[in-house]
């Protein structure tokens, strides 16, 4: 197969034009995640250029992340799966070196919370509303605990997130709000941190969860800006104490 996909490199920018024609095949399928490329000096005859040039793509590659180097007899250059995780840590790095500000995270957030809630209340299954439940419950009994368990409660919070572009059955929400959890969580850890916030974040999370599975979709698009107006109120209220 890999043989017939390739062809002859362009003169000039040689590097660039291997490195996009073996990402293409990646992208139509013609190579799959654990293909092996051919050897270089294979890809050599095929591109009709010297080694250093395919060993600058094959590093092209290797650092967008759509390739893996193994070693040892039966290694090579393999077509890696392209993780979530990977996607995630690379939007939030991007984002964070951009200097993004938290009034444009928030929203940006928002605007992506209110469509997704939308569409959880409309695409999630029975199964996925009754998981989400379980999730609220479990994350109001973290918070009222006697004694709150910070790392428990965040990630409870993060998991209420996650259910939620879950129950919109779209991927690329899934894959944002992994990049958002992850980079700037702890925005919305800050509310936690507050008892005045506190009770009345877990209290709007809880009516988010009730106007979602009932679906009320007016009332669900308020809660969403509720939690963003505490947040707003939370960070204002930090730099009037710092």
């Amino acid at each position: 197969m890999t043989d017939s996909i390739f062809i002859p490199a362009k003169t000039g920018r040689a590097s660039e034009d291997i490195a996009l024609q073996i990402e293409s095949a990646i992208l139509n399928k013609s190579l799959r995640p654990g293909d092996k490329l051919p050897s270089e000096r294979d890809l050599q005859n095929q591109f009709q250029t010297g080694r250093g040039v395919i060993r600058e793509a094959i590093q092209t590659l290797k650092q967008k992340g759509l390739i893996e180097i193994q070693k040892g007899p039966k290694g090579g250059a393999l077509i890696k799966q392209v993780d979530v995780t990977n996607i995630s840590e690379s939007l939030a790095l991007f984002l964070k070196q951009k200097d993004i500000g938290p009034c444009e995270v928030a929203e940006f957030r928002e605007t992506i919370d209110q469509t997704v809630a939308q569409l959880a209340m409309v695409r999630g299954t029975e199964q996925q509303k009754s998981d989400l439940l379980s999730l609220m419950d479990h994350f109001e009994h973290i918070a009222f605990a006697p004694n709150i368990d910070s790392h428990q409660l965040e990630e409870a919070d993060r998991q209420l997130n996650l259910q939620l572009a879950e129950m919109a059955h779209n991927p690329i929400f899934s894959w944002v709000m992994h990049a958002l959890q992850q980079g700037f969580g702890s925005y919305d850890n800050n509310l936690y941190k507050q008892p005045q916030f506190l009770e009345e974040t877990v209290k709007n999370w809880r009516a988010t969860v009730s106007y979602l599975v009932n679906k009320e979709p007016m009332k669900l698009q308020a809660t969403i800006s509720r939690h963003y107006l505490l947040l707003n109120d939370c960070s204002t209220d930090q730099m009037q104490n710092s």
